[in-house]
């Protein structure tokens, strides 16, 4: 398989030594916005690039029949534009807000959880999440996916950082050391407190669930998400 890979930074390094790993080519490697591609070199391309580049080169990939993966985060305000170019073109696209396949397990394991938790309201929900230090961006957009389960099947309206209120979701962030990701979801009363967690031990689950995205992908037509890939549906 041949992969194209949009933003070349810490992410895109793993994701690259990981597809090699597993047999497959990296045809480009884009870190800048570049007008001279050969879409016809690629299978399928990755992009991990900024918030300011992302649905460019979505567009750009699904516009010359190139499958496309998504993991930046900070673009979702044009997510409905990529899926209904998606669909225009007959094209293949994914986004996750993470790629981990143990965190979209996770993310199952909390809309479960939250279902039997719905008629439950003597349990306050929080929400933590920990990363590294050069992570600026707060809460990350695994906290927000965890929290949109929690609401979907929940009395919370909205989610907040540090919010006091009842009946908001309260998202904490913290930025420590050279922490990878870890996530937690509480669900606490004045007897007792149930808890779930996920804990990212180094970037590879992230770059690992990418390549398996990009060599589903491929052959199929539409907008998917982990959960297909995984056959979580």
């Amino acid at each position: 398989m041949r992969i194209a890979l949009f933003g070349y930074g810490k992410m895109g390094q793993m994701i690259a030594q990981i597809a090699v790993s597993r047999g497959h080519e990296i045809v480009a490697k884009i870190d800048e916005n570049s007008e001279n591609i050969d879409f016809s070199t690629m299978d399928v391309a990755i992009d991990f690039s900024m918030p300011e580049a992302a649905f460019g080169n979505i567009t750009k990939c699904l516009n010359n029949n190139v499958p496309v993966i998504s993991g930046t985060t900070g673009w979702l305000d044009k997510y409905e534009d990529a899926i209904s170019l998606c669909e225009e073109k007959k094209g293949a696209f994914i986004y996750a807000s993470n790629f981990s396949l143990g965190v979209n397990i996770f993310f199952e394991l909390n809309n479960y959880l939250a279902k039997m938790m719905q008629n439950l309201p003597e349990y306050k929900v929080e929400l933590e999440e920990i990363h590294h230090t050069q992570k600026l961006d707060a809460p990350s957009g695994t906290a927000i996916t965890l929290a949109e389960g929690v609401i979907a099947n929940s009395n919370y309206a909205q989610w907040k950082l540090d919010s006091e209120s009842q009946e908001t979701l309260k998202i904490t962030s913290k930025r420590i050391g050279k922490v990878p990701g870890t996530h937690t979801v509480a669900y606490n009363s004045i007897v007792d407190s149930i808890e779930i967690k996920h804990t990212a031990h180094n970037r590879e689950g992230f770059a690992l669930g990418a390549v398996t995205a990009a060599e589903w992908i491929i052959g199929k037509t539409g907008v998917f998400s982990m959960r297909d890939v995984l056959n979580l549906g």
